[in-house]
C-alpha cells in the first residue's frame, strides 16, 4: 500500500477528470465526483444514479448522480505513486462510463 494524503489523491482524481475528452465532459449532466476512504478493499469506485441513457423527459428535481473514488482501496493495490495515478484514471473513466450507460462487461472489453 502506498500512503498518499487526501489532498494529493484528490488532485490525482481532478487530473484524471481533466483527461476526459471535452466532448464527453460537455454532456455530463447532474453528476458529482467525490473521494472517500471506503471500507471495502475490493471496491475502487462506485457510480450511483440514473445513467444518461436511461433519463426520460420526466427526469428533474433529483439529487446528482454520484461517482465515488475510494482512496484506501486504490492505494492498497498500488506499489508506486505512478501506479496510483494510472489506477485512479482507469477507475474514473470506468465510473464515468457508467454515467453514460456503459455496463461493466463492455467497459472491461474496452480496457477500463
Amino acid at each position: 500500500m502506498i500512503p498518499l494524503s487526501e489532498a494529493r489523491f484528490e488532485e490525482m482524481v481532478a487530473d484524471a477528470l481533466d483527461t476526459l475528452p471535452p466532448a464527453l465532459t460537455r454532456v455530463m449532466r447532474n453528476v458529482v465526483v467525490v473521494v472517500e476512504d471506503g471500507t471495502d478493499p475490493h471496491l475502487l469506485g462506485l457510480y450511483e444514479g440514473i445513467p444518461l441513457t436511461e433519463r426520460m423527459s420526466d427526469y428533474s428535481a433529483v439529487l446528482p448522480d454520484k461517482i465515488t473514488i475510494f482512496r484506501n482501496a486504490i492505494c492498497a493495490v498500488c506499489d508506486t505513486e505512478q501506479d496510483v495515478v494510472d489506477e485512479v484514471r482507469t477507475t474514473v473513466v470506468h465510473e464515468v462510463g457508467h454515467h453514460f450507460g456503459i455496463d461493466d462487461s463492455r467497459l472491461h472489453e474496452l480496457g477500463w
